[in-house]
């Protein structure tokens, strides 16, 4: 993902299948394995009070995924599994996600820099996990609990219009129903 200033910042992020409940696990402008594995950690132990069980990390081949970040998720009993080379539609779960990210949000917005990028992503991860129905889980959302009400106007509950809720340097599309 780029800034306006043509600076690429990569983004790292977990999907769980079953619930597909998105992890923003951290982002930098230069990844690489010395990089990757701390946030792997961090995520494990994020994870550790959940109580759903992980048993498999699919992954790609990138040469960023090292030993010592498939050794994180050894250590807690995860089995690793390695997407074949040439294989695009294998991680359809996470090309999704970015498809989603860039429709949804990113084509809508200019990126200033690595801190924008930053609150943009936290706002959209938390708008995908807490409100954003998903087809694949029967129109459900990937955390379940009370409906918070968008911030920004409202309209009457039966209409179909839609809101938009501007927040400085991002753009959310409220449909209330």
């Amino acid at each position: 993902m780029e800034t306006i200033w043509l600076k690429t910042i990569y983004v790292l992020f977990f999907i769980e299948l079953g619930s597909q409940r998105v992890h923003l696990a951290g982002w930098t402008a230069n990844p690489n394995a010395t990089w990757v594995a701390p946030q792997a950690r961090q995520l494990v132990w994020y994870l550790k009070d959940d109580p759903h069980d992980m048993a498999y990390l699919i992954h790609d081949n990138d040469k960023n995924f090292s030993s010592s970040f498939d050794t994180v998720f050894y250590s807690e009993g995860i089995k690793i599994v390695d997407t074949p080379f040439r294989a695009p539609r294998t991680d359809a779960f996470a090309e999704r996600w970015v498809h989603s990210i860039h429709e949804e949000y990113l084509d809508h917005i200019l990126i200033l820099n690595e801190s924008h990028k930053c609150r943009v992503l936290k706002e959209f991860v938390e708008y995908y996990n807490h409100a954003r129905p998903h087809q694949g889980i029967d129109q459900r959302f990937p955390i379940s609990g009370p409906i918070r009400a968008p911030k920004g106007p409202f309209v009457d509950e039966m209409s179909w219009e839609p809101l938009s809720t501007i927040t400085p340097g991002s753009l959310q599309l409220w449909y209330m129903l």
